[in-house]
């Protein structure tokens, strides 16, 4: 039996149909949170439980809706449109705007476009990889998937993952970052326990060392030394033979030489699109032949290293410092000494990839959970292809709607709140000292990253705590974390997936809090 006709296409007409009406949807939620509130909320559970109440409509093909692959399909493609239409475009683009130049905003809406793009391809490319393994955690998309799954079947786990939801809206209610203490469930030890005491130390660091930690750009500092460590650690990795062991005890679907190929046409694109911005943008007469070139090899590698940063601060906690990490490639590009029209577009370029990215390995992992952890390689291999082909016409959708959208929340001063930020750092410039705070706090960032190896990312989820302002995610996250420990210990490991299942509800229940909430008040 052929399984490629086993699992539903994407260009079927009823499926295409649901995932441009929830592309649509999406992105017009993602603008609407992104401007309003600052967040982009994650839509993907809720795409999936939309599919489900359609499949269980019995008129003519909405019954196709039952299939949870299809339901996959759908979630996919509203999560793709809402991230990508806040985070990769919308906010970029507000960053020119906000600093007066308009002229600029057109030029880097076709760059963040084709930079979007890129992200997603790459991720297809690099999922199931020794960087980035289908087995790696991704918490959104396991608690996606175990809420399709639970809707599929019932039974006892269903009860499971009904109790965690309560649980992730009960706590919401009460203001704990929930999806922070599900994570802890179900996440590296080792990396979550990092990123817990960093959150902790950047909130308390005024009452603990009478300093505030980015008054001396300390996070930033940690996060250039892990990031440095961390592109040496995946190089690494790609250049070393695997132990006979390993490659027992772990079976990705791509080897070495795909990453490899993935770099550097990543690098090249990225490279090709910087060029096109800076050409669109009118760089050239602003720029010297030398300072352009330099400009566009700190652009594309930017890009690229922002990518994987937030690629792996996704894919371990569940939670990615994007706009932190192209705060510092900011930072960096005014201690170049790039021109302010030029790092208005570096700003916007860098704050652009890693999102798309990171998203499209939340639903390749759903995917992946759903289709059976990859035990039919022919049903996985056609799956991600059609979850690629959602998600290409929902960033394509959201382009649309973004580009027919901007002018009119730009005319009434609606942009991202960070979006001003970005507009500050670059107007008022940074001393010379900041380059010299940056040097001395990558030490450790980097030894913490060394220490931790490739496998935990240490460093990297480490100042990914110090980059977010929120102690009570961090008390969530080691409260959880010693609960997981007892849990453990007092089940001997036995009841692993109903904890699994647990964190999942968790994690959906402050996602479906967090949406509605915010739905609420935008309409308020």
């Amino acid at each position: 039996m052929n399984n490629k006709v086993l699992h539903p296409r994407a260009l079927e007409p009823v499926t295409l149909l649901m995932i441009v009406f929830t592309s649509v949807i999406g992105a017009i939620i993602g603008i609407q949170l992104i401007t309003t509130l600052g967040i982009s909320a994650n839509t993907s559970i809720v795409g999936a439980i939309f599919a489900m109440i359609l499949g269980r409509i019995p008129i003519g093909k909405l019954i196709a809706f039952k299939s949870i692959h299809r339901q996959n399909i759908v979630q996919t493609a509203i999560s793709a449109a809402t991230f990508s239409a806040a985070s990769s475009l919308m906010l970029p683009i507000g960053i020119p705007y906000v600093l007066g130049y308009e002229n600029l905003v057109l030029p880097l809406f076709i760059g963040v476009v084709l930079a979007m793009f890129v992200d997603a391809l790459l991720l297809y490319k690099f999922f199931d990889t020794k960087v980035f393994p289908a087995a790696g955690t991704w918490p959104p998309g396991i608690a996606t998937a175990e809420a399709i799954k639970a809707g599929d079947k019932g039974g006892k786990n269903a009860k499971v993952l009904v109790g965690g939801v309560l649980i992730g809206i009960v706590g919401s209610v009460l203001k704990i970052p929930m999806s922070a203490f599900g994570v802890a469930f179900i996440g590296n030890i080792w990396a979550l326990t990092m990123f817990g005491i960093g959150l902790l130390l950047r909130g308390y660091s005024v009452q603990l060392f009478n300093i505030d930690l980015n008054d001396y750009y300390i996070p930033h500092g940690m996060m250039v030394g892990a990031g440095i460590v961390a592109l040496f650690q995946v190089g690494l990795s790609l250049f070393t033979k695997r132990a006979a062991k390993e490659v027992e005890e772990v079976r990705y679907t791509k080897d070495e030489k795909e990453i490899r190929q993935g770099f550097g046409v990543g690098f090249i694109a990225y490279l090709a699109i910087a060029l096109l911005i800076a050409l669109l943008g009118g760089l050239i007469s602003h720029m010297s032949f030398g300072m352009l070139l330099g400009f566009l090899l700190f652009a594309a590698i930017a890009a690229f290293v922002h990518e994987l940063i937030v690629g792996i601060a996704a894919m371990h906690a569940g939670w990615f410092p994007a706009f932190a990490v192209a705060f510092i490639t900011l930072i960096v590009g005014i201690l170049l000494g790039f021109p302010a029209p030029a790092l208005a577009l570096l700003a916007g370029y860098s704050a652009a990839t890693g999102v798309a990215f990171a998203d499209m390995g939340y639903d390749l992992k759903t995917g992946f959970i759903l289709r059976g952890n990859g035990s039919d390689p022919a049903l996985e291999k056609e799956g991600r292809k059609q979850q690629l082909i959602a998600g290409m016409l929902a960033f394509a959708i959201s382009a649309i709607v973004v580009l027919l959208s901007y002018k009119s929340y730009f005319a009434q001063d609606l942009v991202a709140p960070v979006n001003h930020v970005y507009a500050a750092t670059i107007q008022s410039g940074v001393t010379g000292d900041v380059a010299k705070q940056l040097m001395i706090w990558a030490i450790p960032g980097a030894l913490i990253q060394l220490l931790g190896g490739a496998k935990r990312q240490m460093g990297i989820l480490f100042a990914t705590g110090l980059l977010l302002v929120n102690p009570i995610a961090g008390w969530a996250v080691l409260v959880g974390i010693v609960l997981r420990i007892i849990f453990t210990a007092m089940t001997k490991g036995k009841k692993e997936s109903e904890m699994t299942v647990f964190a999942a509800g968790v994690i959906a229940g402050d996602a479906l809090y967090s949406f509605f909430t915010s739905i609420v008040k935008i309409g308020k």
